[in-house]
């Protein structure tokens, strides 16, 4: 009789953390997001990129940000929170200013032109989101959800553990 592999738990385990990780690549670089971008962010030069996304959707959060929180929340660095706004800034969707209580510190603003965009934007996510969760019963949505905000939280503390390569 041919000997048959052992199925063993550490198979089971890389096995699902390959399917785990085709899925997340498909989801970063799968043949569909391109039109899911153009959907979402339009085409052409009044297109928005997904940084410039992320930052409306802060910006539509309070009046405005001071550059460095700004940053922190996008975790990114400031220099790469900055280019986002300036594009922003560039196509009048938001506003850089001196603080009124700092004038050394800038705070950035969405412009109602920025808030008509997001409006616009998320009305189309909310379709996105809506046909999404369709695919599941109203059982799976609450496991769905604890499970990714598991699996970003795990790749936060997984960086968040990395040594500085700056301070290498």
């Amino acid at each position: 009789m041919p000997h048959r592999a052992a199925h063993t738990p550490n198979r089971d385990l890389y096995g699902l953390a390959v399917r785990i990780g085709t899925s997340w690549r498909a989801i970063r670089r799968g043949a569909s997001w391109a039109g899911l971008r153009d959907y979402l962010y339009g085409t052409g030069a009044d297109a928005l990129d997904q940084g410039q996304m992320d930052t409306l959707d802060l910006l539509a959060q309070q009046d405005s940000w001071r550059m460095s929180e700004l940053a922190e929340h996008l975790r990114v660095e400031p220099s790469t929170a900055t280019r986002a706004v300036q594009r922003l800034e560039k196509d009048g969707l938001a506003a850089r200013q001196a603080s009124a209580d700092d004038g050394r510190v800038v705070e950035v603003s969405i412009t109602e032109a920025g808030r008509a965009r997001h409006r616009d934007v998320a009305a189309r996510r909310t379709v996105l989101m809506t046909h999404i969760v369709s695919a599941y019963s109203s059982d799976e949505l609450p496991l769905l959800a604890d499970m990714l905000e598991r699996f970003v939280a795990s790749i936060d503390e997984f960086v968040a553990e990395q040594p500085d390569p700056a301070a290498e």
